[in-house]
């Protein structure tokens, strides 16, 4: 596997430029050295309470908490664990909302040299209970908000510690118990492909690996703010946490589910946040309540990830924020942690629609490989692997799957090979194109699609804020593209505009055959866009471009056309100005409605002249011609646009 990436060394200047922008010269930068990766976790730490003992280590919106007093409670946290469940390294359950507890609960676990564990209170009890099934954990750490919840969970209420109640006297010295880098420091349960969720497990060392390259590249130090948004229970979460409280900066967790949008500007501004790492969705409802004149004088970089980061992103960034910010496009996984990084200042340009994801970071690098796993020729689209000594060690109580996505090196005995599932693209200037899933690429009618394609060029068009495309079955069995569409403001996007626009920009069996107005896209727990839930909406699916004022057929010709039509398309009804393809036809359907049309007219017509008259009106005047023996046809000749496949399109 040798089509990796090569960094040409003007543009790696460029990126380390502008990281250099988002540092403030005036502050004291220490580097994450790399021998400091082979300790633990709680090593690191207690590093940072001697030296910051009372700074700020956590701040909520209703407190906050030293290094002294958060390592205090760690400390009390880990001796409650060993008093219940001794000192061998088991999963311990955390329970616990997005705050103090939970960033107390995590130390604390790791302190007693246990796995962390980190479980959403919020998901449905019957993942929840999966996990902790899954998981074999004996022991859930929670709170009197969450008690109740943790009860349902257990057969035994000693297998449960109320953060509340329990710690009573406990010592808060440290504990001087050690836990070697190769030791699991926690477990992340994400969705699986079977439909239950599977644990994906990091070590210490991978951990700091991580942290060490974050720090390096954002610069962080202990005079950092950094934003909390993403729940603990995933990995970025982690990131938020370690980022900040392995360098001495102050974690600030927003409980977005409860505080919403209203107040988040005035808390970043007031808070004086200089890192905000989240997800390009709810960045944009951010900027949306930006009010004029509303700066971030503090705000040095903003990170981006878990979804394409696209041209309009940038341009809200060099809209909103100063010339002292800059943003980061990251790409990474639950696997192999963070694998790249893309700097944009208020300088940078480029001509795609998508940000690229950017070039590896330390230690990791990118191949890309066919299905066969074969290197892919250049400039071809192919599956992101990661090549590493810091990958996941695997997936918890999960060997085959394990053994099917991380491969041995053969080139290297200290690394793997991890298969992410993405697809992605090197650009000629050397840089990392992201396709998305592997997931999300179908095939209808023998046409290979991708749908972040139709997403992407949904986006483009104009009042359209968000959009998302799922393929699924109709009630004959075959796949159709719908699309499910959130205007800037209702009435902005009509089916027949948005019609009109797909129709110059895809081939007719990447249009959609229907489409959903929402008011929004749904979304996990984490923010994130949730495909599965997608199909709450079909009841508001309608026709892609859906018929203005009915106009019915007036001769022989167009009744026994709108007769095959409405059969073939499945419909109740055809009016003569209705366009075919608008309505969900495309080549295959045309194809059989030609046949139809010669049982029928007794005429040999072309495809093509389908295209060409794709009305009733229009094509009962072409039939009606053919059959009294003229072989030209008046119709206005229509200009096909030429189109490149998908990866040629991308710059």
């Amino acid at each position: 596997m040798s089509t990796s990436l090569s960094l040409q060394p003007d543009l790696l200047y460029q990126q380390q430029t502008i990281k250099g922008r988002s540092f403030h010269p005036t502050r004291t930068f220490t580097e994450f050295k790399k021998t400091e990766i082979e300790q633990s976790i709680i090593d690191r730490f207690e590093q940072q309470v001697d030296q910051n003992s009372n700074r700020t280590a956590i701040k909520t919106r209703s407190g906050e908490l030293t290094y002294k007093g958060l390592n205090q409670i760690a400390n009390r946290i880990a001796r409650a664990i060993l008093a219940k469940g001794g000192t061998g390294v088991e999963p311990v359950a955390l329970l616990l909302g997005n705050d103090i507890p939970m960033i107390a609960a995590i130390f604390g676990t790791l302190k007693a040299g246990k796995i962390c564990l980190p479980v959403d209170p919020l998901h449905p009890i019957s993942r929840v209970s999966h996990i902790l099934k899954d998981a074999q954990t004996s022991l859930i750490i929670t709170n009197t908000k969450y008690l109740a919840l943790a009860q349902q969970l257990v057969s035994d209420p000693s297998q449960l510690i109320n953060l509340d109640q329990d710690l009573g006297d406990l010592s808060s010295e440290n504990l001087g118990l050690s836990s070697p880098p190769d030791r699991l420091a926690y477990i992340i349960y994400t969705s699986g492909s079977t439909g239950q969720p599977k644990g994906i497990t990091q070590t210490h060392r991978n951990v700091l690996h991580n942290i060490m390259n974050y720090t390096h590249a954002w610069r962080i130090c202990r005079y950092d703010r950094l934003s909390l948004f993403h729940s603990c229970s995933f990995a970025s979460g982690q990131v938020d946490i370690f980022c900040a409280l392995l360098n001495g900066a102050t974690v600030y967790p927003w409980d977005l589910k409860a505080e919403g949008f209203n107040h988040l500007v005035d808390w970043l501004t007031s808070e004086e946040i200089t890192i905000l790492n989240w997800i390009p969705t709810p960045f944009r409802h951010l900027v949306s309540t930006i009010k004029a004149g509303q700066r971030f004088p503090k705000l040095r970089l903003i990170a981006l990830g878990s979804e394409p980061v696209l041209g309009r992103d940038v341009i809200l960034f060099k809209q909103h924020f100063s010339s002292d910010c800059v943003l980061v496009n990251r790409l990474g996984s639950t696997e192999a942690m963070n694998v790249c990084f893309y700097f944009i200042d208020q300088q940078t340009e480029f001509s795609s629609h998508t940000v690229p994801a950017g070039y590896p970071v330390d230690d990791k690098e990118v191949l890309l490989i066919d299905e066969a796993g074969a290197p892919v020729s250049p400039g071809s689209i192919g599956e992101i692997a990661v090549r590493s000594p810091y990958l996941s060690p695997g997936y918890w109580n999960r060997p085959e799957l394990t053994e099917k996505v991380f491969l041995a090196d053969p080139e290297a005995e200290d690394k793997r090979i991890y298969l992410t599932g993405d697809l992605g693209l090197i650009r000629p200037d050397g840089c990392l194109e992201y396709f998305g899933r592997k997931d999300f690429q179908i095939k209808i009618r023998g046409h290979r699609i991708e749908l972040s394609e139709i997403e992407a060029t949904l986006l483009k068009m104009k009042n359209l804020k968000e959009a998302a495309v799922m393929a699924a079955k109709d009630e004959a069995g075959e796949l159709r593209l719908a699309a499910y569409i959130v205007p800037e403001q209702a009435g902005l996007v009509s089916a027949h505009h948005l019609y009109l626009f797909l129709k110059e920009q895809l081939p007719d069996y990447m249009m959609p055959a229907a489409f959903a107005l929402l008011d929004s896209l749904p979304v996990n727990a984490n923010g994130k866009l949730d495909r599965r839930a997608l199909s709450a909406y079909d009841h508001q699916l309608q026709p892609l471009a859906a018929p203005g004022d009915f106009v019915a057929p007036t001769t022989p010709t167009e009744e026994r056309l709108a007769a095959i039509w409405a059969a073939l398309l499945k419909l109740d009804r055809v009016g003569v100005q209705d366009n075919f393809f608008a309505l969900g036809g495309h080549s295959l359907l045309g194809a059989q409605l030609i046949s139809r049309l010669k049982d029928a007219f007794g005429v040999d017509l072309a495809l093509d002249a389908l295209f060409e008259a794709p009305t009733i009106t229009e094509l009962g005047q072409l039939i009606e011609q053919m059959k009294n023996g003229q072989s030209k046809v008046d119709l206005p000749a229509i200009t096909r646009v030429a189109r490149q496949p998908y990866r040629l399109k991308r710059s």
